[in-house]
């Protein structure tokens, strides 16, 4: 699908843009004539309109909402990207980590899908919200508890608001990245990478391109009707897993 200045003019923000992809998410959607908002906790680095903004702090949140009402009075495109990725067991877990995981990964995409559609409703934007999910969110993981509770939430919290905001012509939509092996803050054994790429049907990663092209398709006029949906982007991982039965091929 070709979506060369589908956004021309349009105003785009971007939570956790200083990763890898919340860059990528913020320069896809440039490139085809947005304006950008981009944000993270430290915005230094960052092109164009960016602000600094703690997710985990009222103040914080409370600037970055302020910030875009006063440059634009309110955004047509919101992509709640930012989270926290933490592994650590239960028993070993203090509550202030459980407190800050949940802040980042729930509370804000919350706060500013609120504050944002405040914003479209009074200046009658016919806008959408793109939460950033993932495969987590639907299968639990040993020392990731946490992360995996904070996305499956955020799923619901997409449902809702999509049912609330509709009334406004405002979609809500989440998208699930797949496996990405150059996305861990720490280099991943070869031997996992290679057990977790053999059981994804397509049988490959999940690229930042790739997840950009989907957030393109729901923030277009092509998704007019898409609403409350998870987007996979996983190379059929969702779907079921090669694990067990890798060593049969189809009979054609």
């Amino acid at each position: 699908m070709n979506f060369e200045e589908a956004f021309k003019g349009k105003c785009v923000v971007v939570t956790g843009a200083a990763g890898i992809m919340g860059r990528a998410l913020a320069d896809q959607f440039e490139a085809r004539g947005a304006m950008l908002c981009r944000t993270d906790v430290d915005a230094a680095g960052l092109s164009g309109f960016s602000v600094s903004a703690d997710l985990t702090q009222d103040k914080g949140l409370d600037h970055l909402l302020s910030e875009v009402a006063r440059e634009w009075g309110a955004p047509d495109v919101v992509i709640n990207n930012a989270a926290l990725y933490p592994s650590a067991f239960m028993l070993d877990m203090e509550v202030s980590d459980w407190d800050r995981i949940m802040s980042v990964n729930l509370r804000a995409p919350f706060v500013l899908t609120r504050g944002f559609a405040l914003q479209m409703i009074q200046n009658e934007v016919r806008g959408n919200v793109i939460n950033i999910s993932s495969g987590a969110a639907r299968k639990m993981r040993r020392t990731m508890v946490t992360y995996c509770m904070s996305k499956t939430a955020l799923d619901r919290l997409t449902k809702g608001f999509a049912l609330e905001l509709a009334e406004f012509g405002i979609r809500v939509n989440a998208l699930e990245p797949g496996f990405a092996a150059g996305s861990a803050v720490s280099e991943l054994p070869q031997e996992h990478v290679d057990r977790v790429m053999a059981a994804i049907p397509l049988g490959a990663e999940t690229t930042a391109e790739d997840v950009g092209n989907a957030a393109l398709y729901l923030a277009s006029d092509a998704a007019r009707n898409v609403t409350g949906a998870t987007l996979s982007v996983d190379g059929g991982n969702s779907a079921g897993s090669l694990d067990v039965y890798q060593d049969k091929k189809s009979p054609l």
